[in-house]
């Protein structure tokens, strides 16, 4: 497919681009200076930005066999080369990854999950080998068959050279200022297989066996039960694997050590899984130790089904330290337009409108469909509403993710029950990766969306305001400061709506799916037709924050009124010095959220105190009940505030 867009529009503006900063929201900040922040540097506290971020899911062993000398693995039995037994290793590797990592670029992709490279066990359990990588036996050892056979799989013998293929695919990553999320598992090792069950290695060393748990490494509750019981959820079995005891302090240094060791290697990100099943307290403690041992790591949990209406998934999105993968989206997104229900838009707008509930839903994780559950288009296998999907999804906030093969229409049918959305055809929802058309629609829509993604903060950072909806036609604003992103989208029958407001400002804008002009006057688009199945996407980039220092000043949990703003002062000149008439304003987000940009130069590399304030029409403002916050600017980059709201008597 010839892309039309980027015939007329400069090709650099959407796409990925070698020479972009490390932080493209921040386009003027430069790598921080250690020898220069030497003496401070345990005080600074500097953030990796992940909202500009596009994802990418691969399941290593589906997406390509890049060679074929490791296929056979510790125990040949285990792989199938007519890739005919689902439940057996097909082959894809590291060596497949780096030999994609240009085309998964140009599609637009800044962030690569790959499932679990661990050390599994080898051997069948319910006829299917360990193709996915959850079932675990060493956590400080490579998976051999997704290495070159001459790598040691050691991470200990292999820490200082870094010298394996898993080290090289990190390298061409971050060549191509993309990220490398490894997907780690603490809930449990591995299930029981000709009365072996969870036997655990410290890098070939044995350390533990469920079925001689002299030590109390394991929980011993059986399987869970009764899904409703919170207790049989954090303590008892999933689908019988050994479930790890987490009062053990032995098992807690254990698995914290061994993340460390992947961290050191250059791992950017972590996807953890099935988090709803340990309690919070040793999330808290876990995601604590990570990330002062790296500072500037970013962290999202896989709380199955959760969704704004289930209050522990949202304490947990709240307070473990980390966010979360938007199961509420996803399902409203696979209802209205996957199974098409009549409530249509409405299911969605409805998820949107609880966003308030988690202190960061711009940073939550967003999709729509993974490796356990259906593909998209075997709920609705017409390619134009898939588009419509993934551009809601690249449009909406939250980080998006695209799961494997997504824009090649990759999907399997067997065994799918439309009666049942939230099934599960697993393995078949995890076929083989055999196309790689870098001209197919979907997948220049991704590269597109993605670029625009970067370009306007109002899509990464903003809130989202809607405009205009009916079951089958949903229209809405992306804002954040002057920047804006107007999207309007149509599942049902043609239509014209005779007014629209997009918040743009007036005259001529494109249309970034289809190279339309649209007139805006007074910010009203009049007459806009929307085809079936039709998205329309108008961006309008304003002048961008820029400074030494930003600092991404986020506050949680102050009530305001039409007419009031939060503010920021404190004791430097980019706060007011303490004056709040030249306080620095942030943006609402939604009713619980505030955020905002603050460009530090004058005093990068400083302490400063600082506290919020509410300006409010007719009255005095209101200041936090607090003495002030502290903290040491760096001196170069991105940091994050994530602060809340201190209430008290107005003075």
């Amino acid at each position: 497919m010839t892309d039309p867009y980027l015939s007329e529009v400069s090709q650099s503006q959407y796409t990925p681009s070698d020479s972009q900063s490390e932080d493209p929201l921040n386009p003027s900040a430069q790598s921080p200076n250690p020898q220069e922040d030497l003496d401070l540097e345990f005080l600074y506290t500097r953030d990796i930005e992940f909202r500009q971020e596009t994802l990418y899911f691969i399941v290593v062993d589906r997406f390509c066999d890049g060679d074929p000398r490791n296929n056979e693995g510790p125990n040949p039995e285990l792989y199938d080369p007519t890739h005919e037994d689902w439940g057996k290793y097909w082959g894809g590797d590291l060596q497949g990854v780096i030999n994609k990592l240009d085309y998964l670029k140009n599609l637009g992709v800044t962030a690569i999950w790959l499932t679990p490279l661990f050390e599994q066990i080898e051997d069948l359990f319910v006829e299917s080998a360990a193709i996915h990588g959850y079932w675990i036996q060493d956590f400080k050892r490579i998976n051999p068959r997704f290495i070159r056979p001459e790598d040691n799989p050691s991470l200990n013998q292999t820490q200082e050279e870094k010298n394996t293929l898993f080290d090289r695919l990190i390298e061409e990553i971050h060549k191509r200022n993309m990220k490398l999320i490894l997907d780690v598992v603490c809930n449990h090792s591995n299930p029981d297989i000709s009365g072996k069950k969870g036997i655990l290695y410290d890098d070939g060393v044995k350390i533990a066996d469920f079925n001689n748990d002299q030590d109390h490494w394991y929980h011993h509750y059986g399987e869970v039960q009764d899904w409703e019981d919170d207790w049989q959820i954090q303590n008892c079995e999933l689908a019988g694997l050994a479930t790890f005891n987490e009062n053990n302090t032995a098992y807690r240094s254990y698995i914290k050590a061994a993340i460390k060791q992947w961290i050191d290697r250059g791992v950017d990100a972590l996807r953890v899984d099935t988090v709803k099943h340990m309690p919070i307290w040793f999330w808290q403690e876990f995601n604590a130790e990570i990330q002062t041992h790296k500072p500037d790591i970013f962290v999202f949990g896989e709380w199955i089904y959760s969704h704004p209406l289930d209050d522990r998934s949202v304490e947990f999105a709240n307070n473990s330290g980390m966010t979360i993968l938007d199961f509420g989206l996803c399902m409203a997104i696979r209802e209205a337009l996957g199974l098409g229900l009549e409530e249509g838009f409405y299911r969605i707008k409805d998820v949107f409108d609880r966003d308030y509930r988690y202190s960061g839903a711009t940073e939550l994780i967003t999709f729509i469909d993974n490796h356990d559950m259906y593909r998209f288009q075997s709920l609705n296998d017409d390619p134009e509403v898939l588009h419509l999907a993934i551009a809601l999804l690249m449009t909406s906030r939250g980080i998006p993710c695209i799961y494997y093969g997504t824009e090649q229409y990759l999907y399997n049918n067997t065994n799918v029950d439309l009666d049942n959305p939230f099934g599960n055809n697993d393995p078949y929802n995890r076929p083989l990766m055999r196309r790689w058309d870098t001209q197919t629609k979907l997948y220049w829509i991704i590269r597109l969306l993605s670029g625009v993604r970067r370009l306007n903060p109002a899509v990464s950072m903003g809130g989202q305001w809607k405009k205009y909806i009916t079951p089958d036609v949903y229209c809405y604003v992306r804002r954040y400061r002057e920047s804006i992103l107007f999207v309007a989208m149509n599942r049902g029958e043609s239509v014209t709506l005779e007014s629209i407001d997009t918040e743009l400002p007036d005259g001529e804008h494109t249309d970034i799916m289809s190279l339309e002009k649209y007139t805006v006057e007074s910010s009203i688009l009049s007459n806009l037709t929307l085809e079936k199945n039709q998205a329309i996407i108008l961006s309008h980039v304003a002048e961008r924050v820029t400074g030494k220092t930003i600092v991404r000043a986020q506050l949680n949990g102050v009530n305001t009124q039409p007419g009031e703003r939060i503010i920021v002062t404190g004791d430097c000149p980019e706060l007011g010095n303490w004056d709040i008439a030249k306080a620095y304003p942030l943006e609402y987000i939604n009713s619980n959220t505030w955020f905002g940009e603050i460009p530090f130069n004058e005093s990068a590399g400083k302490l400063i105190n600082y506290k919020y304030a509410m300006w409010r029409e007719g009255q005095s403002p209101l200041r936090e009940n607090i003495v002030s916050r502290r903290w040491v600017v760096a001196s170069e980059g991105t940091v994050k505030w994530r602060d809340h709201w201190t209430s008290g008597r107005e003075s």
